[in-house]
């Protein structure tokens, strides 16, 4: 899958957040990029101060980000119908830690 048509579907994912959700997120980004350096096998990544740990003097700072790795999603899934749900799980998952929800609750509630 090319990388257009996974930006489109990371896209669809965001897309399907509740607007609550969106609204309430703060000075994050969402990028695709094919692996992570230093963890090849890594689907996703929220690198940032979250929003639970915010206090009154945050501000000035650089976005928040996410960060879908698509060559790693696209290793373990085999259709497409697959990978929209591995896009999907993924961008839950990693807005989850920006709002500060931590993997061990993640894995709890099914999205780890």
């Amino acid at each position: 899958m090319g990388r257009a048509r996974f930006e489109e579907l990371v896209s669809d994912a965001l897309d399907e957040i509740p607007p609550a959700l969106t609204r309430a997120m703060d000075n994050v980004v969402v990028l695709v990029e094919d692996r992570n350096p230093e963890d090849g096998a890594l689907l996703g990544l929220y690198e940032g101060i979250a929003l639970t740990e915010r206090h009154s003097d945050y501000g000035g700072v650089l976005p928040d980000r996410i960060t879908l790795y698509r060559e790693a999603i696209l290793d373990i899934c085999d259709t497409e119908e697959q990978v929209v749900e591995e896009v999907a799980i993924t961008v839950v998952h990693e807005i989850a830690h920006h709002f500060g929800i931590d993997e061990e609750t993640l894995h709890e509630l099914g999205w780890g």
